[in-house]
């Protein structure tokens, strides 16, 4: 099962952002700039006990307002509230009951979804100040401070009782393998031949394209978990439509899968927001396969695969470690080798090098090319170790970090993979000063 949704709604300035960040441990900037699909982020996975759960933040509730502005974000707060699994209504213990937050909780009591009523602002605990949050008929009120962090455990408590045994991560045992792409670039069908069963997906909420569907198979003895997701549209189609909860939960299935395979219309070739999508799996250092689908609707020679590779290769700059396979989801060609790609590349994010390895290559790729040097001063690479995996990571020891330049960082990146097979999955590298007395 994909994670489940946890809505926090509540009028306007009650702490609800505070509180998002305060449970996912970091706060998230409205606007990042990253290649991925979605840059305002108000989403984030997140844990408790280990349970795990997707925690949407949505803007402030006016319900009366006229104001364009307030009837978008109240669009986008009915939508969390039709698509959460639990929700939690903020109210504010410095300001008391109101009006607003009446018309919110009479709202969701209609929903027919489970509602928990958190008083925050509760910086000195005074049960006095909860007793008139009894009369929004919700329930126990949890009074917590988001600023501080207090009442939060019980609150988070109660979120993941309510999510119960479905909240859990599944074990290691299973691959899970995420088939993320556009609208129509043939997920389903290619999730129906892996399967060997046409399998419906249907979905209980008017608008929603589909959720991410999590189904167990057995490969060549090795158990895998594939996750059909929705398709993933551009920001601009899906911010006031039920959809987009469909794609936070398909961007989701990306993170918390071992491999992703993107797919790829061939008749409309690589669009902006495939590169997106690309981009996302890149950014979240995930191993990937290109899946070019709809070979079979391509005039083809002996040249075509070659130029729609070298096309990719321009246009993926970025992930130049790309595994690409041309198929035909309707007839099943090669599709039986999408599997085999997608354990390599992952053997591959898997893959560790001794340190003895990594050394004598590094000196070999220096003594070939040397580092530029900087106002008079040289880089000098000390050590290098492999600290990680899934993806990669490499930690380079040097003399002065501001000597290391892109693209001598780029040509220690591309000596690893000459030397080593990291094809389909990013490698990390990190930079850190080293003292000669170390």
């Amino acid at each position: 099962m994909a994670n489940k949704l946890v809505a926090i709604v509540g009028r306007p300035n009650v702490g609800k952002s505070t509180f998002f960040n305060k449970v996912v441990g970091r706060k998230i900037s409205i606007v990042e700039n990253f290649p991925g699909v979605t840059r305002d982020r108000l989403y984030a996975d997140a844990e408790w006990n280990g349970k795990f759960f997707t925690l949407v933040d949505t803007g402030g509730l006016e319900l009366k307002s006229t104001d364009k502005m307030w009837k978008h974000i109240q669009k986008q707060a009915e939508i969390a509230i039709e698509t959460a699994d639990v929700i939690i209504l903020f109210t504010d213990a410095k300001s008391g009951l109101s009006s607003a937050d009446e018309d919110v909780a009479n709202k969701l009591r209609k929903s027919g979804k489970p509602v928990l009523l958190a008083v925050n602002k509760l910086d000195n605990y005074d049960p006095n100040k909860l007793y008139e949050f009894y009369n929004l008929g919700l329930g126990e009120p949890y009074g917590i401070s988001s600023e501080h962090g207090t009442g939060i455990g019980d609150l988070l408590d109660a979120v993941v009782s309510l999510i119960g045994d479905e909240g859990n991560n599944y074990s290691d045992e299973y691959i899970k393998l995420a088939i993320v792409g556009k609208p129509n670039a043939g997920k389903s069908s290619l999730c129906n031949k892996i399967l060997g069963y046409n399998r419906t997906i249907v979905s209980d909420i008017a608008g929603t394209t589909r959720d991410a569907i999590d189904t167990p198979f057995t490969y060549k003895d090795k158990k895998y978990m594939i996750i059909d997701t929705a398709g993933i549209r551009k920001k601009k189609k899906v911010e006031e439509d039920l959809e987009y909860y469909s794609v936070l939960r398909a961007l989701g299935a990306i993170r918390r899968a071992d491999v992703c395979v993107i797919m790829i219309d061939v008749n409309e070739g690589l669009t902006e927001q495939d590169i997106k999508i690309c981009g996302y799996v890149h950014e979240q250092g995930k191993p990937s396969v290109i899946v070019m689908n709809k070979w079979d609707t391509i005039e083809k020679d002996t040249n075509t695969i070659n130029k729609f590779t070298e096309k990719m290769k321009e246009d993926l700059k970025f992930m130049d470690y790309f595994q690409p396979i041309f198929v035909s989801c309707l007839t099943g060609q090669r599709t039986d080798k999408i599997l085999d790609i997608a354990d390599r590349v992952l053997e591959n994010s898997r893959r560790r090098i001794t340190t003895g390895q990594l050394n004598d290559l590094v000196l070999d790729c220096v003594r070939a090319s040397e580092p530029p040097s900087f106002n008079g001063k040289r880089l000098k690479i000390k050590f290098v170790t492999q600290n990680g995996v899934n993806p990669p990571t490499f930690v380079f020891f040097v003399n002065e970090q501001n000597l290391m330049h892109f693209s001598y960082k780029r040509y220690l990146e591309n000596c690893l993979r000459k030397a080593f097979d990291f094809s389909g999955t990013p490698i990390k590298l990190v930079i850190r000063e080293r003292d000669d007395d170390d």
